[in-house]
């Protein structure tokens, strides 16, 4: 049984290059700051699409909402496999919460296909409130499994999965579609295809094309299957009071920079002596039994 699979994949700033200038005074991140790339996690559900789809048949369909420039991961996306990408961008919908974010990409899923699964990462590195994942479901009205470490069965009967807890894991089954979140322990994600990177590096939005950019030039790219599909919120039915600023409830009350600071530290010789001074040490100290 072949599966309608769609992938919610994000553009975020890299947080492992942090500076001074990554918070705005309101709170929220200055992307222009950092450097963007895929969102990690979300690379992880993309493969588990991919390996389902090689695994039972069917189109895998990667969706991100951002602004222009998060084309880039789709491009990323259609490199490794994906048959279809889309992009929902839109000024109205800019500085949108997970609240808002999750409500646009509900309406846009309910543009595509049915979907038989719908995947996210599980959480994005810029927010890390892996609240999108939960808050789609709801608003799409399917099952969801959070954590998924592997999917071990699916079919008409239904969808069994592996789901990472702390101290172990659980075997949960469930009926289709459903939402899954992917851990980063789920998979290797594979690198981009060489074939298909020469196929798609010339795959471009409509915004990217530019405003002098004829219907001539969209339908050539369209007809050789390089043209990003792009919707605003009018195209994907969102009311515009219930994304961006307006629809987004969360607000920021201040910002802190935390900065950790050793207050003291020891020298341990690197010696038998040395090392059994510590370890009784930390034996006192009841961190070691």
């Amino acid at each position: 049984m072949a599966y309608q699979i769609v992938v919610c994949v994000k553009q975020v700033p890299d947080t492992e290059n942090l500076t001074g200038d990554a918070m705005k005074e309101d709170g929220t991140v200055n992307r222009t700051a950092l450097p963007a790339i895929f969102n990690p996690e979300d690379l992880n559900a993309l493969e588990m699409a991919l390996q389902l789809r090689a695994a039972h048949g069917g189109r895998v369909t990667a969706l991100s909402m951002g602004p222009p420039k998060a084309a880039d991961v789709l491009r990323e996306c259609l490199y490794r496999g994906a048959d279809r990408a889309v992009l929902v961008t839109d000024r109205r919908a800019a500085a949108s919460d997970t609240l808002a974010t999750s409500y646009v990409l509900s309406c846009a899923i309910g543009k595509l296909p049915a979907p038989d699964l719908v995947l996210c990462g599980r959480q994005a590195i810029d927010g890390d409130t892996a609240q999108i994942g939960p808050q789609l479901a709801e608003k799409l009205g399917i099952p969801q499994f959070t954590y998924v470490e592997e999917v071990r069965e699916i079919g008409p009967a239904g969808i069994v999965v592996k789901r990472g807890l702390e101290h172990g894991y659980e075997v949960l089954r469930g009926p289709l579609p459903a939402l899954l979140t992917v851990t980063a322990s789920a998979n290797d994600a594979r690198p981009p295809s060489a074939k298909l990177l020469m196929k798609y590096k010339k795959a471009k939005t409509p915004s990217e094309l530019g405003d002098e950019a004829g219907q001539a030039e969209q339908e050539e790219l369209r007809r050789r299957g390089l043209l990003i599909e792009q919707w605003g919120i009018d195209e994907i039915g969102c009311g515009e009071d219930d994304c961006g600023t307006k629809g987004s409830p969360t607000r920021v009350k201040n910002v802190d920079s935390v900065q950790l600071v050793s207050e003291e530290h020891r020298r341990i010789e690197p010696t038998q002596e040395g090392l059994a001074a510590l370890v009784q040490e930390l034996i006192d100290e009841h961190i070691f039994d």
